[in-house]
């Protein structure tokens, strides 16, 4: 018995020796260089190696048959090669880079992104609410970045040459309808919602991706937070309201915030006055929302927000001594529901949609409007992750709008309104070349039912990295807007008005130092014009507009150089003309001007626990015309002067007092001009300055803050 397995042994054992087979090979980088130390083996084996100094490696192994070889190493995609195991080797391996990594290039071309997840931020949620001018608007805060234009007595984003209504928000990739509070002329306007509720913002100033639409010159998007860390109230006593918030976290998997406020300028006018002769000054009260719950490996979030509010008054008019009287009454409704979700094999879904209801009934003398509009937003996406070379985005959504108006007056009675549904689908692919090239290329094609019209939009956007720490970007797109309800609800026979966009962007980061330099052509063509004045039903209107902007913005943020200073500087030349709406000729239109600046600084005092701001914004004048001498919005105004300041004082951890004035120097702000309709008996027009209602707004507040851990405060809320 010994014997046998004696010779067993003997005959086997050289046999399995003879049996093994040799795997070898180089590894090396895209550029032939030799890789040491790469990681080589066979996977479910034991079998494998280490690369040497030369980039070789051998090993043997018994394996038999189709085999698949693993090689790996740090900062670099992990190879894999699978084929019968008697062919590997003098294998030549090629390792790629791995461009999961923060040195990677981003297209930066026409984007601003602020939040924890973004690579590089130009401006934090927390900017938002401690930026002097801003007065806790984030509509505020995003006018002191390049790209926007100073139109102090509307309050609404105005980018590059684009009227408002071509600039769109977003609140988790879902459209807002109605995002700001209805107001009256010369009293700006406020976003409705809260900062403190979101923790990602992106504000495109152009050549915004392929997923967004139905806006001709920007988007801003909002996303709220996904999950809070732990429960806690907040509290605040001010000197025109007060607000209440609180945050029931129930576990890992679930969370409440809620939000509410209500605002109300009688006392504060009481003790200073402003220009308007108010009967109710404005009143407002509202409330937000949001709930959290995963469900395995997806996220749900429900959004509402609710808005009531109401003011009249008596404005100044030259040709009527009595004044115009102006009353308004809003009611608005916003709930959003998205749910998110990774899947297997690099898949990831998205669904949701919004619904918008906003009532608004105004007085102005003996006419009363009524609107109401009921809009929709329906949109799900699809996202492929093939590598970290190559991603895929395609979609689909619709949006729903239904708008009326009854108006009434002494000679009129009138019904009007329109129904528009668009139907959309969008594809779009991120590619990778390298570490330092990046593609990004997308489709948007997009039905009007009511135009029974079908547009296409194609985007491009290209990045190269220059540096380690700088970057280039390019990026061009097509981009289709309806025209706005006022001139849907007078007449349906048009089409959707058109952008097409052209950006050079430059961008350097590095030491908490930020600069951006951006040069930009937007061309329009297809916009809304009409025959007269104020439009009606009687009025013509065609698709007859076009236009151009072009310009230079220029970004510098630090909070290195100095100690305990943050501070950016914000410049924008802008060059337009445009001809639309009742405009006779092409012109510069009176809510742009040429030169934009604004200089944003905040200093923390830690003996005396405070942080002081203070925000200075210039605007050249802009365009009025002027009825005493010929031509069209010919004239400018003077230019726009403001410095405003702030001050936040920790009384403890979570109490803080805080303090904000408006325009401290009080400048005599000219916002145009209004003329008498009949000139005098020396053929002058008479004339008087629109002036704001206010040349300074003050503000004080306290802020308590009641948390599990102690430590929190709503110094990011202010």
């Amino acid at each position: 018995m010994k014997i046998s397995v004696l010779f067993f042994l003997i005959i086997v054992f050289p046999s399995s020796i003879l049996a093994q087979t040799t795997v070898s090979g180089t590894v090396i980088d895209n550029k032939g260089r030799s890789i040491m130390g790469a990681n080589v083996y066979l996977e479910g084996a034991y079998d494998g190696s280490t690369s040497d100094e030369k980039g070789n490696f051998s090993f043997k192994t018994s394996e038999k048959g189709s085999q698949t070889l693993n090689v790996s190493y740090i900062s670099f995609e992990t190879a894999k090669l699978t084929e019968d195991v008697s062919n590997m080797n003098n294998l030549k391996i090629v390792l790629r880079e791995d461009l999961n990594s923060l040195e990677t290039v981003t297209i930066t071309a026409g984007s601003f992104s602020a939040g924890d997840n973004s690579k590089v931020s130009v401006l934090k949620p927390l900017d938002i609410v401690t930026t002097a001018s801003a007065v806790g608007d984030f509509v505020g805060a995003f006018q002191t970045l390049p790209g926007t234009t100073t139109v102090a007595e509307d309050g609404r984003l105005f980018v590059r040459g684009g009227d408002a209504g071509e600039t769109q928000i977003f609140i988790d990739g879902i459209r807002v309808f109605t995002p700001y509070t209805p107001t009256a002329n010369n009293v700006p306007a406020r976003g409705r919602y809260s900062p403190f509720l979101f923790d990602g913002i992106t504000f495109s100033t152009g050549g915004y991706s392929a997923e967004f639409g139905q806006a001709l010159s920007s988007v801003l998007l909002l996303n709220t937070i996904d999950e809070p860390t732990h429960d806690k109230t907040d509290i605040g006593i001010m000197s025109v309201g007060g607000s209440l918030g609180h945050t029931k976290k129930w576990n890992e998997s679930s969370s409440l915030s809620l939000n509410a406020s209500y605002i109300n300028l009688a006392p504060y006018i009481a003790i200073l006055p402003d220009r308007n002769t108010w009967k109710k000054p404005y009143e407002t009260a509202s409330g937000e929302a949001v709930f959290r719950q995963k469900i395995g490996d997806g996220l749900l979030k429900i959004y509402g927000a609710f808005e009531t509010s109401n003011f009249e008054l008596t404005q100044e008019d030259i040709n009527k001594p009595e004044g115009v009287r102006f009353k308004l009454n809003n009611q608005n409704f916003y709930t959003n529901i998205n749910y998110s979700e990774r899947l297997n094999k690099g898949w990831s879904i998205f669904g949701g949609g919004s619904y918008t209801y906003a009532k608004t009934k105004v007085g102005i003398d003996d006419a009363d409007i009524k609107d109401v509009e009921n809009s929709a937003h329906f949109k799900l996406k699809l996202k492929k992750r093939f590598s970290n070379r190559f991603k895929l985005n395609f979609g689909a959504e619709q949006f729903v709008t239904d708008f009326s108006e009854n108006y009434d007056d002494s000679n009129l009675e009138a019904k009007l309104g329109f129904n528009n549904n668009i139907s959309v689908a969008f594809a779009e692919a991120d590619m990778l070349f390298s570490r330092k090239l990046a593609l990004k290329l997308g489709l948007r094609g997009e039905y009007s039912e009511l135009f029974k019209e079908f547009t296409v939009s194609p985007r491009i956007s290209f990045a190269y990295k220059t540096g380690k720490k700088s970057q280039l970007s390019l990026a061009y797109g097509d981009f289709f807007q309806q025209p706005d309800n006022e001139e849907l609800k007078f007449s349906t026979q048009l089409e959707a008005q058109h952008t097409q966009h052209y950006i050079m962007n430059y961008q350097y980061s590095a030491n908490n130092r930020i600069f951006r330099a951006e040069v930009y052509r937007k061309d329009y063509s297809n916009l809304v014009t009409y025959n007269e004045a104020t439009p009606d039903v009687n009025s013509t209107f065609s698709n007859n507009g076009d236009g151009f902007a072009q310009g230079l913005d220029i970004f510098w943020r630090d909070n290195e150089s100095i100690k305990n200073v943050d501070y950016w500087v914000s410049y924008s030349y802008l060059d337009t003309k445009r001809k639309y709406k009742n405009y006779p000729i092409e012109a510069t239109p009176n809510f742009a001007n040429t030169h934009n600046l604004s200089v944003v600084a905040k200093y923390w005092i830690d003996d005396w626990k405070s942080q002081i701001g203070f925000t200075y914004q210039y605007g050249s004048g802009r365009t009025y015309t002027d009825l005493n001498t010929p031509g069209f919005l010919q004239n400018k105004t003077k230019s726009y002067n403001s410095l405003s300041l702030n001050w936040a004082y920790l009384l403890s951890q979570q109490k803080i007092i805080y303090a904000s004035v408006n325009n401290v120097f009080a400048f005599k702000n000219v916002n145009g001009y209004e003329y008498a309709n009949r000139p005098d008996a020396s053929g002058n027009f008479a004339r008087r300055e629109l002036l704001p209602a206010a040349d300074q707004f003050f503000f004080i507040g306290f802020f308590w803050t009641i948390s599990d851990n102690g430590r929190d405060n709503q110094l990011d809320n202010l």
